[in-house]
């Protein structure tokens, strides 16, 4: 996994900044009841994305979290008082504190099932009866536009998908939350081009080509032959899934 601590400052830039900010959150929001109530925005990052939350319904009261406290830093000067540092599969909330929780980006990076067991168990823990989790899916496949790229990468090794939907659904399942919609919306600004690409191989960007790997190396030769090195290919598609806790009888 990145060392977010690191990542920080960089990361909104790298991510799609506003733009994808403003995608996530509209998606995010069309799968959450308008009502008033409380938020936890789980793995909050920088808070570019909660700070768009709070701001599009002022009837909830939006927490942020974050485990890495320079994430954590740049989010609450976003939403000053209103982030905690906080462990996703140990959370300091009693049961049934939120009418919604989301882990935008996040199942993705846990390469342990049972801990993304656990943070799902965690969500549906601190949902009130009737609340909703929502939270992306199928990440590394949402990068997959069918690009000269892809063609290239295709043969790379590839790490079981920890987000996978189905594996989601059957954790959520199993901590009694039933599925309750879906979304999508696009990663702007996120397309990848060659020279890009070959930046991120060498960066570890693919978890299963560590830094120095020479299979990484083999890749980026081979993309460094595509044409138009710069130009960005279309932008990925990201999927989200969402899950209500019934309400009592």
């Amino acid at each position: 996994m990145l060392d977010y601590d690191k990542e920080a400052e960089a990361y909104d830039a790298s991510r799609g900044g506003e733009a994808r900010a403003e995608a996530a959150a509209d998606a995010v929001l069309g799968l959450i009841p308008d009502r008033p109530g409380r938020l936890l925005d789980l793995a909050c990052g920088t808070g570019i994305v909660t700070r768009r939350l709070a701001a599009a319904r002022p009837a909830l009261q939006v927490t942020g979290a974050d485990r890495a406290h320079a994430m954590a830093r740049r989010a609450a000067a976003r939403l000053p008082g209103a982030i905690t540092l906080a462990d996703s599969r140990r959370l300091p909330f009693p049961d049934a504190t939120f009418d919604a929780v989301t882990t935008v980006w996040l199942l993705h990076l846990i390469a342990d099932t049972g801990e993304v067991r656990a943070i799902v168990a965690e969500c549906a823990r601190v949902l009130r009866p009737g609340g909703v989790y929502v939270t992306t899916v199928d990440k590394a496949a949402a990068h997959d536009v069918g690009s000269d790229i892809d063609a290239v990468l295709a043969p790379r090794p590839r790490r079981p998908a920890p987000d996978a939907s189905e594996h989601v659904t059957a954790h959520a399942a199993v901590n009694g939350l039933l599925p309750a919609g879906q979304s999508a919306f696009a990663g702007l600004g996120q397309g990848r081009s060659p020279r890009s690409t070959i930046a991120d191989l060498r960066r570890g960007w693919f978890t299963a080509l560590r830094p120095g790997d020479p299979r990484a190396e083999e890749f980026a030769e081979r993309l460094a032959t595509l044409p138009d090195q710069d130009r960005h290919r279309p932008d990925p598609h990201f999927t989200l899934r969402a899950f209500r806790k019934p309400t009592a009888g």
